[in-house]
């Protein structure tokens, strides 16, 4: 009986033995599944439309630069300037199939007309108007992020570019207030424009931007609206004798990203992603506004005048717009949604 008492004290031993070592491997298992990495070695690609070592690509660089610190470099995504990955409507279509990760650009509105609401005329006439307006959150923001969500695209950040002006060849009367000009301006073919202009003194004139800087070198317009200071600058400085900062418009342009890959990816991945566009975001909004008074500037070394408005008199211009023209545009990007927009 003792013989069979000391085997049993043995057996009980040793089975205490293999208890206490799976316990210990079970937490080693534990502890390395939480030091395993949480970003997976990836490359992708982002597209934008401005050239390269400009502004906008310099802050898509440092963007990239970001998402691969944060993720230990695990991620590495390559830069293609100047629509070098076609033209932005098509590349957004590309993003929301997945066949393209990121892109920062305008809103196309091939798919969804509605999605152009973001540069519809007066929407704010400020840069702090313009803050309210745009931020994560607003009203705008919001229905943005859900169109784009739509069409299986991830909206990250918005992008602040400049407020809109119109640039002429030759002196207009009345710069001042909304009276008749005497000018044909080209316009972009797009209803909110073309019924600004008007409503801002000028005969539009609908006619392609690649084919603007023509028209206006032979007289066929006496200046153009769409674009602003930067745009002017780098594309029509030694033609533009005269220049109307009137805030028609405020540009901005939204990073993008694949929902697909989106969701496809870790929680850690995302946080990452998100951190560094709300980052670009932060640090865009005081550079838009600095960058505007740069071009406007160059504008003026190179010998175009560039009138300053007060305050009163763009409120003037903004007033008589809205009043005018967002009655007419209002049903394009839905009545409802519109109204809520504007506070209406």
């Amino acid at each position: 009986m003792k013989r069979f008492g000391k085997l049993f004290m043995v057996l009980a031993l040793v089975l205490s033995l293999v208890l206490s070592l799976a316990a210990c491997g079970g937490g080693e298992e534990e502890v390395a599944g939480a030091d395993a990495p949480a970003f997976t070695e990836r490359t992708w690609k982002i597209g934008h439309v401005r050239p390269q070592d400009t502004s906008t690509d310099v802050d898509v660089q440092k963007f990239v630069a970001d998402l691969k610190e944060a993720t230990d470099g695990n991620l590495t995504v390559e830069v293609y300037p100047a629509s070098q990955l076609g033209n932005y409507t098509v590349v957004q279509e590309r993003v929301g199939m997945g066949d393209i990760e990121m892109q920062l650009a305008p809103a196309g509105t091939s798919v969804d007309k509605a999605m152009g609401l973001s540069s519809a005329p007066y929407l704010c006439a400020t840069w702090d108007e313009a803050r309210e307006m745009y931020k994560k959150g607003s009203v705008l923001t919001n229905a943005t992020e859900e169109m784009f969500a739509e069409q299986g695209i991830k909206l990250l950040a918005g992008y602040p570019k400049y407020f809109g002006g119109v640039a002429l060849v030759s002196e207009p009367s009345n710069p001042r207030d909304t009276g008749d000009k005497g000018m044909k301006i080209r316009v972009p073919a797009i209803k909110s424009y073309e019924l600004t202009a008007k409503s801002l003194g000028f005969i539009a004139t609908p006619i392609a931007y690649s084919e603007a800087f023509t028209s206006m070198q032979t007289g066929i317009v006496d200046g153009a609206i769409g674009s602003g200071a930067e745009g002017y600058y780098s594309s029509f400085r030694d033609l533009t004798k005269y220049y109307m900062p009137v805030n028609d418009h405020f540009e901005i342009w939204w990073l993008q990203m694949s929902m697909d890959v989106w969701n496809d990816i870790s929680v850690e991945e995302q946080e990452a992603i998100m951190a560094a566009a709300e980052k670009m975001e932060t640090e865009r909004w005081p550079l838009a506004e600095s960058e505007t008074a740069e071009f406007e500037q160059g504008l003026k070394d190179n010998g175009t005048m560039v009138y300053e408005f007060t305050p009163e008199e763009l409120a003037g211009f903004a007033e008589k717009v809205r009043a005018e023209v967002w009655p007419e545009i209002k049903e394009e990007y839905g009545t409802e949604l519109f109204d809520k927009v504007t506070g209406k």
